[in-house]
């Protein structure tokens, strides 16, 4: 009986995208959340970590100029990856094989940029205070720039953008204060994420996903084999007085469409899975990974991190996925 439960939960969960009417999913996805119990905290309890986050399978270095690079998106071709640097507005395109700065383009004129998405022949850009660039015809002539305005702002510290490509939608990653009008006692234990409806330019006033401190421990009190276990529970102790997994950037694996982030703050990678629980945590290696500030995926599940230079040279790095 609670077998068939669970796979009822995961059938319903898969029809709460980015469809339908968005507010009233947003509600249903926190209500559940809030709800969640340490036997509900993830419904697929067997989750397998396909990647070798230690061990990058390539590593590329990259120009002075994207020290402190701050998104990170791919082409359609997954031939070039496109990144922004959060001082100046440009699109820089990045060869996958080599790091070579095949190309850059201005935009907009300088601003903390914080996420870039390919979405067809369009890029979009976020800024830290939620507004939203839509640059079509890239690096052509006539090159235009649309800016979507919201509610969010520098507050709310927007920090990753990822496109769902079956939903026509762009999640939004808050980095700061969500912006639901709750006091800080309400709204410090929580980081939220927000969807852009591509179909009509508007950002949903609901959190499409909320990420709890309750509910993360709740999961590591049920998966203590995790690797670097000790450090996860350190870093998330009851002790805290806040979340602080500070999300810097957000990605949709193209196979599992599990929702990826990570957080340069602790160097962490939280894995939720389309319904919005967490189904897998890692600490990162903070000599692979030395400020982990943006992701893209090929179509295959191959997985780019890129790394703000932190002093040194900025780098990407490609983990192959491993599922055989």
């Amino acid at each position: 009986m609670i077998k068939s439960f669970y796979l009822l939960l995961g059938f319903l969960s898969a029809f709460l995208g980015c469809d339908g009417d968005s507010t009233q999913q947003a509600t249903v996805k926190d209500s559940t959340a809030e709800a969640a119990t340490s036997s509900t905290i993830s419904l697929r309890p067997d989750h397998t970590f396909y990647y070798d986050l230690d061990n990058p399978d390539l590593t590329l270095k990259l120009d002075n100029e994207l020290q402190e690079i701050s998104g990170l998106g791919i082409d359609s071709s997954e031939e070039f990856l496109y990144a922004v640097q959060d001082e100046e507005g440009k699109i820089y395109m990045i060869d996958v094989k080599t790091g070579e700065v095949k190309s850059k383009t201005k935009f907009h004129k300088d601003g903390d940029y914080e996420g870039i998405e390919v979405v067809g022949n369009s890029i979009y850009v976020v800024k830290s205070t939620g507004t939203i660039y839509h640059v079509t015809n890239v690096g052509g002539p006539d090159q235009q720039l649309e800016k979507f305005n919201s509610f969010l702002s520098r507050e709310n510290d927007v920090e990753g953008l990822a496109f769902n490509a079956e939903e026509n939608c762009l999640l939004l990653a808050c980095k700061g204060l969500p912006a639901t009008g709750e006091s800080f006692e309400e709204i410090r234990y929580k980081k939220t994420i927000y969807k852009f409806d591509l179909s009509n330019n508007t950002l949903l006033s609901e959190p499409l996903y909320t990420i709890r401190l309750n509910e993360i421990r709740q999961y590591l009190d049920r998966h203590t084999s995790l690797k670097k276990y000790e450090k996860l529970v350190e870093f998330f102790s009851a002790g805290k007085e806040n979340l602080t997994f500070n999300p810097s950037a957000i990605a949709i694996h193209p196979i599992t469409k599990d929702i990826y982030l990570t957080s340069s703050s602790g160097k962490i990678l939280l894995v939720l899975n389309p319904s919005g629980k967490v189904v897998h945590i890692e600490k990162l290696d903070k000599d692979v990974h030395a400020q982990p500030e943006g992701l893209a995926f090929t179509k295959n599940g191959t997985l780019y991190i890129s790394n703000e230079g932190k002093g040194g040279k900025a780098r990407i790095h490609r983990f192959d996925y491993k599922k055989q």
